[in-house]
C-alpha cells in the first residue's frame, strides 16, 4: 500500500482562476480545480478557458493540481476531456464513477503515467468497487458522501453510509492502493471537520477533501495520531527493537509483529502530519 499519498485535497471553483494559486498556498497537499458542482452550467465553458490559460501560463507545481471533470452522463463531459488532454493533466477526478471502462476512457486522454481519482457516489459505484479499485491508473478512491446520500435517499449518519465507506476502504486495501479520501464536510466549523475526519479514520480513510481553506488545518490535525497513540507506538518500537526477537509486553499486553506494524504506521503518520 502506498504510504506517501496526499492527506488533504482542497476544491477551488474552475471559474475563479484568481483563487488557484491561493489554494496552492493553503496548506493542502493537492488542489482540485472543479468543473462540476462548483461551476454553474452557464459558466462551464468560461471555466475551461480559465483553467487552460492558467495551466499554460502558471509555473505552479502541476503534480499538485487535479481537475474534477463532469461525469460521463453530462453534456459537458466530452469538452472536459478535450481540456484535460490539451493541458496534459497529471490527475483527473472522475465523479459518479461506476465502471472501470469510465476510468479507461479518461486515462486514454491523459499523458503516460497520469492517474484518475474515481469518486464513488452511487450505489452502482459501490457495487463495482473492486473492479474500479483494480483499474489501471487508479492509485486511490474518493467517497462522494453527499451525492451518495442523495442517491440512496439516506440521512447523514446512516448505517448505510458507513457501510459504503467501509466497503470503499476494504476494496482499496484489497487492490493494494492508497487509503481512500473522505468526503467533504459542508460545515466550516473546525470541530465538525475534525470530527468527520476522525470518524472516517475509524472506517479506514486516510485523507480528506475540503471545500474551504479554513478546513485544511482541522482536517490535517484530525489525521494525525493523538499524543497518547504516538507515545504508545514509540514504547512498542523501543521495546521491540531491544528484544532481539523475543516475546515482549508493553503496558501489560503482549506484542507481536502485527502490533509492531501498527506502531510503525502511527509513527510514520505522525511524521507526515507535522
Amino acid at each position: 500500500m502506498p504510504d506517501c499519498e496526499p492527506l488533504i485535497y482542497l476544491f477551488v471553483p474552475g471559474n475563479r482562476p484568481e483563487r488557484f494559486t491561493k489554494a496552492l498556498a493553503s496548506g493542502a497537499d493537492r488542489i482540485i480545480i472543479d468543473l462540476e458542482d462548483a461551476v454553474a452550467p452557464e459558466c462551464k465553458a468560461a471555466a475551461r478557458t480559465a483553467i487552460g490559460e492558467w495551466m499554460a501560463d502558471s509555473d505552479a507545481p502541476r503534480e499538485r493540481v487535479l481537475i474534477r471533470i463532469n461525469d460521463a452522463a453530462t453534456p459537458w463531459h466530452a469538452d472536459d476531456l478535450t481540456l484535460v488532454s490539451t493541458v496534459r493533466a497529471l490527475c483527473v477526478m472522475l465523479p459518479k464513477c461506476e465502471t472501470p471502462n469510465q476510468v479507461a476512457a479518461v486515462l486514454a486522454c491523459l499523458p503516460k503515467d497520469a492517474t484518475v481519482l474515481p469518486l464513488i457516489e452511487t450505489a452502482r459505484g459501490v457495487v463495482a468497487l473492486h473492479e474500479i479499485a483494480a483499474a489501471p491508473g487508479v492509485t486511490r478512491l474518493a467517497f462522494g458522501s453527499l451525492d451518495y446520500m442523495a442517491d440512496l435517499d439516506i440521512p447523514a449518519g446512516s448505517l448505510a453510509l458507513q457501510f459504503a465507506a467501509a466497503q470503499i476502504a476494504i476494496a482499496s486495501r484489497a487492490a493494494g492502493i492508497g487509503s481512500p479520501v473522505a468526503g467533504v464536510t459542508p460545515d466550516l466549523d473546525a470541530t465538525r471537520v475534525a470530527t468527520d475526519m476522525a470518524n472516517a479514520r475509524t472506517l479506514g480513510f486516510g485523507a480528506k477533501m475540503c471545500i474551504h481553506p479554513s478546513q485544511v488545518a482541522a482536517a490535517r490535525t484530525a489525521l494525525a495520531p493523538s499524543a497518547q497513540e504516538l507515545a504508545w507506538a514509540q514504547r512498542v518500537l523501543q521495546a521491540w527493537n531491544t528484544s532481539a526477537g523475543d516475546a515482549i509486553q508493553v503496558d501489560g499486553k503482549m506484542v507481536d509483529r502485527p502490533i509492531v506494524l501498527k506502531a510503525e504506521r502511527i509513527v510514520a503518520q505522525a511524521a507526515r502530519t507535522n
